[in-house]
C-alpha cells in the first residue's frame, strides 16, 4: 500500500492507456465466436448458426487459402532475413564515416522513408514500376526490360520484399547504431596499437560486439513472422499476382469485406493470432536463454 500511494500519479497516467487497451483489444475478442458460426450480419452472433470448426477445415481444405499460407510465410521469412542483414551491414558501414556532418545526412536520408505511410510509396511506385514508367525507361536504354514488376507472379514478391527493405533498413538500424556507440573506445585503442587495421577491428570487435543485439532483434522478430506486411501488399497487389502475393491479412480482407465470409476470415484470424502467440513466447524464451534479454 505504501509503494501503490508513492506511485499513485503514475497509475493515473497509465490509465488512459488501459483503458484505451480493453476498449479496442479486449472487448473486440468476443467476436472470436464467429469463428465458430456460420456468421450472418442481419442476424447477429447470437442469431447465427453454431459450426464448430468447420471453418477451420475449410481453411485446411481450400487450395488457394494453404496457398496463402505459403506466400505469407516466403515474404514474412525473406523480409525478416533482409530487414536484420541489411541494417547490420550499413550501420558498420556507416560507422566507419569519420566526418560527422556526412554521416548525419546519410542517417537522415535513409530515416525518411519509414515516415512516408504505404498509401503514397504506393502510388509512387506503381508509377516508378509501371510498364512506361521510370525504372523500365531506364532498362530500356540498357537494352534491357520492359518488366510487369506489380503484375507478374515472378516478379512480384522480389519487388515487395526489396521495397519494404528500402522502406524500413534505415529505422532499422537505429538499434544497431545504439549497439555501436556503446562499445568501449579502448578495444579500438589497444587493437590500434597491435597493428590492427580497420578490417581487423571491424572483424574482431565491431561485428562480435553487435551479435548479441543482433540475435535479440532476430528472435523477438519471429513472433511477427505472420505480419507479412499488410499496408503494403494492400496498396500494390492486383488480382494478377495473387498466386505469389496475396497473404493472410489480405485474404481475410477480401473474405470478409468482398465475399461477406465473416466467420471463415474470424477463424484465418484467430488461426493466425494463435501462432503469433505462440511464435512470441518462442521467441522470447530464445532471446533469454542465448542473449539474456528479459522483460520481466
Amino acid at each position: 500500500m505504501r509503494t501503490l500511494k508513492r506511485n499513485w500519479p503514475f497509475h493515473v497516467m497509465l490509465l488512459p492507456a488501459i483503458i484505451f487497451l480493453i476498449i479496442f483489444s479486449y472487448v473486440p475478442m468476443g467476436g472470436i465466436i464467429m469463428a465458430f458460426q456460420n456468421y450472418k450480419p442481419w442476424l447477429g452472433i447470437s442469431g447465427s448458426e453454431w459450426v464448430g470448426l468447420d471453418n477451420f477445415r475449410y481453411l485446411f481444405e481450400r487450395e488457394d487459402s494453404l496457398q496463402v499460407i505459403w506466400n505469407t510465410l516466403i515474404i514474412a521469412v525473406l523480409k525478416l532475413i533482409f530487414n536484420l542483414f541489411v541494417p547490420f551491414v550499413f550501420a558498420i558501414l556507416l560507422n566507419e564515416v569519420r566526418k560527422m556532418a556526412i554521416q548525419r545526412t546519410i542517417q537522415t536520408l535513409v530515416y525518411l522513408p519509414h515516415f512516408l505511410s504505404w498509401v503514397i510509396l504506393g502510388g509512387i511506385l506503381i508509377d516508378l514500376l509501371s510498364t512506361g514508367g521510370l525504372v523500365n525507361r531506364v532498362l530500356g536504354s540498357l537494352g534491357l526490360g520492359p518488366y510487369f514488376f506489380l503484375g507478374d507472379n515472378s516478379w512480384f514478391r522480389s519487388t515487395v520484399i526489396l521495397t519494404d527493405v528500402w522502406k524500413e533498413f534505415g529505422y532499422n538500424m537505429i538499434v544497431f547504431l545504439a549497439a555501436l556507440a556503446g562499445i568501449n573506445p579502448a578495444l579500438y585503442e589497444a587493437a590500434e596499437i597491435d597493428g590492427a587495421g580497420r578490417w581487423k577491428q571491424t572483424l574482431h570487435i565491431t561485428i562480435p560486439s553487435l551479435v548479441p543485439m543482433l540475435m535479440v532483434v532476430g528472435t523477438l522478430a519471429l513472433g511477427n513472422v505472420l505480419n507479412a506486411g499488410f499496408d503494403q501488399i494492400f496498396n500494390l497487389y492486383n488480382p494478377l499476382v495473387y498466386q505469389t502475393g496475396d497473404i493472410i491479412d489480405t485474404f481475410v480482407y477480401r473474405s470478409a469485406m468482398q465475399n461477406g465470409e465473416m466467420g471463415f476470415a474470424t477463424a484465418i484470424g484467430l488461426f493466425k493470432s494463435v501462432i503469433s502467440m505462440i511464435l512470441i513466447l518462442v521467441s522470447y524464451s530464445l532471446a533469454k536463454k542465448y542473449a539474456g534479454y528479459r522483460i520481466f
